[in-house]
Formats: C-alpha cells, structure tokens, sequence
C-alpha cells in the first residue's frame, strides 16, 4: 500500500516536495488554506492592472529545470522563461544611477563611472563571488545541510577556509571596494533572503554571481505562471489539492503524527506530514499544551528570528516612468543606520531603501497601454509578539511615496488610478509567517552560523518542513530547493528504516 503523505499549504515548497514524492509513488495531499496555491507567490488583478503579489525577481531557473526534469518534464513546455537587463537600477541619494547586469563590459563601465579605482577590482570580485557559489553548489544547493557538522562531511578544511567563515558579508565586500555606493549595491543583494550584510556570513557574497553571472528572469505572463505550471504537474502525477482547507490541528500517538485535522473538521489519515506552514508557527498551532508549545519553539526562538516583513504597495499608474527599469532600488543614504534600525533596534528606518518592480516593462499584458504596474516593497521589521502595523500603515506609505517623489517619480501620487497594500498583519494573518516574515528565518553568523532550521521535526518521527525557515531559505529558487531536498531527506530516512526493518 503507498504511504499517505499530507502537505499543510501550498506554496512553492509544498508543491515542490509534493512533485517529487508523488513521482516517487507516494500518495500526496496538499491541503491549503487560501483560495489558489503559490503561497506569497500570488496574484492580484484590477482596473485592467496584473500584479504578482509577492516574489517578482526569479534567479537560479535550473532549480525549476530541475525539479521538473526530475519527473520527466521540461519546464520550458510550462513556462516561457526570459532575461531582465539591466537586472536592477539603482538610483542613491546624491544623483547617482547604477545599472547592475550581467553583461560584464557594460557593468565593468558602470562600476568604472563610479569609481575608477574600484573597477579595477571587479573582475577579482567577480571571481572571489563565483568561487563561494561553486562551494555552495557542492553542498548547500546539493542536500539537506542542517549545520556544521553537515557541512565538514562535504567540504574538507581548506574549502570550509575558503568560505572566509570569520568575515560579514560587508567585510567580504570592502575587501574589494571602497566606494560606498559600490558597497551598498553589492551588499544589499543580502536582502534576497531578506538579511543584514553586517551580520550575514560572507559566503552569501555568492548572490553577486547568482545576479551577474547568472542572471535575473522573468516569466512571462506574471511570476504566478510558475505557480499555475507547478499545479499542473501536481494534476498529472495525481496529488490531490484541497483549497480553503486550514489545518487546525494534528492527532499524535507518542511522537508519530497520524491524523491532520482541518477547521471543518476533516481529517486526513496519514503516514508522513510535511509543513509548509513555517517551523515556530507550526508547534504554536498544532500543538494544543501550552508547556509542549514552549519547550517546542523556545530554543529555536533565540537561534532563529523571523527575517524583515514589509509594506507593500501595489499601484496602478496612469502614465509611464521611462527613466526606470523592470527592477529599481531606490537606496538609502546611510545603510549602516538603516540596517541598524530594521535588524538590531527593530524599528522603521527614517530612510528606507525601496524597490520598485514594473512586470510591465517586459510584458505589456500586465498593465493597459501607457500605464503601469507598480509593485512597491519596503522592508519593515517582523512583528512583535502582540503588536500589530495598522498603527503604521498611512504614514509609512507617505514616507516611501515621498521619498520616490523625491528621488524622480514626478506626480506619483496624482497618477494612482489603482491601489492595494499589504503589510506584515496581511502576511502573518494570509501565510502564517512568523512575525509577517517575507523570507523565513534570518541569517545571522553569530546567531545561527548562517544555517536554517532543520527540516527533520526534532518533535515528531514523521513530520518534516520545507519552505523560508528551513534549509536552503527563502526566495523562489531556495524554498522551491527545499522541497526537493526535502523530499531527498525523506526518501533517504525512508531507504534506512526499510533496510533496518529488513
């Protein structure tokens, strides 16, 4: 008989982890508590605007290649995959406007109008970049590293030296330049998984060569498409999908989980429960003991805090910005001070750094002709226990409207024909994030090495995670990574005991 497996929400993860153990024979069910799947990956429609409500930039498509060649697919029969240039556009404070591509000539002379001196380190930059991304390669994107312990078994000392282990991200990056508008670009590709340059480990300096030497991408027809490809595969190998299905709680026979029951009281029988719903957030709402709640999450609280949140405003425009990119950041003019506040006093930042996607400028479907859509991200900090953003809400999208007014969006607020917002409570209330957290749990080389909760439930025999919180992160590529790796984890569990009991 196939085992039973049942998958709490239907975001990239969930679906990823359920594609391939479904291919494996395994008898899938996500249950979802939202309308569609995707998870943040979502969409939102109106006045003739298309908005992908959460990721926008997708980077490392051979994670999506991969999970679907895995079952005998190409994903280049679901989804029409094209290159953004410039990847970003950055405008700074002081006038200056810096297009990050991938196109290294180009780059070279965009570095070099900044600073001569520090395009003469680049190219060394660029190598030292390629050079933590092929070590990663070889364990982080390989399998399920958990910590240390795991990583020493894949790398011998001198490549675990070579990870330049004692320096931040930000240490990595001054190494190399001595311009700060240079260091700020080069350290703010931290927040793709929504971290501190300060306190991240410098290997992460590989999401320089994630963006330059692989390069940013789009999908067209909206980011959501790979949600919609990923259900398609999810239909042909048979895994039952249940929307609007919330998972309340779970039945436990000693530390096996055989039951998960949704709000409406359906229960689902099962022999394996992987949670897409994140690590903390799961004990606290599955397990109905208070004491068995906080011996569950109290050290993973002080090892892993959620990652920033954010304000994000969806607008609709009645007029064109030609000076700006698909992807554009609009920095801030003091990013010591700025990540000081979001990451160590956990307040707003005065001068936020804010990025602005216009899916439009590479896919006029998305927006009526002579408009466009903005997506509009601002990150905040996560949620205090108890504490909710309304308070925040109107003068926090004054403060960012502003700010872009001033840096060259000319009329913005007069242009708005169509406005959505979501902010940290929609995040917590719609996903489950711990704190409204966008990307997981943070990377902190002090806190937690740089290393994600591990996906195997220290709890439960048969429960395991995917998504943000756990190994490799957050972002499209990451979680959709860790539901492959996952799935690796459990179908190497699932060979041991079989032996074992053999």
């Amino acid at each position: 008989m196939r085992k039973k497996v049942t998958v709490i929400g239907g975001g990239l993860a969930g679906m990823s982890v359920a594609i391939r153990l479904a291919a494996e024979k395994y008898d899938v069910t996500i249950l979802e508590k939202g309308e569609r799947l995707g998870g943040k990956l979502n969409i939102r429609k109106g006045s003739g605007f298309t908005f992908d409500t959460g990721p926008s930039i997708l980077t490392m498509p051979w994670v999506l290649e991969k999970l679907f060649s895995d079952v005998g697919k190409n994903v280049h029969d679901y989804l029409d995959i094209v290159r953004v240039e410039p990847g970003w556009r950055t405008f700074f404070e002081d006038g200056t406007k810096i297009d990050l591509t991938s196109d290294l000539p180009t780059m070279l002379q965009e570095i070099k109008k900044v600073s001569v001196e520090d395009s003469q380190s680049f190219l060394s930059y660029l190598q030292y970049c390629e050079k933590q991304y092929d070590l990663m390669m070889k364990s982080f994107y390989k399998e399920n590293i958990s910590g240390l312990q795991d990583l020493r078994k894949k790398h011998p000392l001198k490549e675990l030296l070579m990870m330049d282990p004692m320096k931040s991200l930000d240490q990595a990056t001054s190494k190399f330049f001595k311009d700060k508008h240079i260091q700020q670009l080069m350290n703010f590709l931290i927040m793709y998984i929504g971290s501190s340059p300060y306190q991240a480990p410098a290997i992460l300096s590989q999401l320089a060569h994630v963006q330059l030497g692989i390069g940013v991408y789009y999908v067209k027809g909206g980011m959501y498409k790979i949600a919609e490809a990923m259900e398609q595969l999810l239909q042909e190998l048979g895994v039952k999908v249940h929307l609007n299905s919330t998972v309340t709680e779970i039945a436990k026979t000693g530390n096996l989980v055989n039951k998960v029951i949704t709000e409406n009281g359906e229960q689902y029988s099962s022999d394996l429960v992987v949670s897409n719903l994140e690590v903390i957030p799961f004990y606290q709402s599955m397990l109905s003991d208070e004491a068995e709640k906080n011996r569950a999450t109290m050290d993973l609280k002080k090892k892993y805090e959620p990652t920033v949140s954010g304000l994000v405003l969806l607008l609709g425009v009645n007029k064109k910005y030609d000076h700006l990119a698909h992807h554009n950041f609009f920095f801030s003019e003091d990013p010591k001070k700025e990540f000081d506040q979001i990451f160590n006093k956990k307040q707003l930042a005065d001068d936020p750094t804010v990025y602005i996607g216009i899916s439009s400028k590479s896919d006029s479907s998305q927006a009526p002709e002579g408009k466009e859509n903005l997506f509009v991200l601002t990150h905040v900090p996560p949620l205090k226990e108890g504490e909710t953003w309304e308070q925040y809400k109107d003068s926090y999208r004054e403060l960012v409207l502003s700010k872009l007014e001033r840096m060259g969006m000319s009329d913005l607020r007069e242009s708005i024909e169509f406005e959505y917002s979501f902010t940290p409570d929609d995040l917590k209330q719609l996903y489950g994030a711990n704190g409204g957290s966008i990307y997981g749990v943070v990377t902190d080389k002090k806190m937690n090495g740089g290393f994600k909760i591990p996906s195997r439930s220290k709890l439960f025999e048969n429960v395991y995670f995917v998504g943000g919180s756990t190994h490799p992160g957050g972002g499209v590529p990451m979680v959709t990574l860790s539901g492959q790796l996952t799935a690796d984890l459990i179908l190497e569990d699932e060979n041991k005991e079989g032996k074992r009991i053999g």
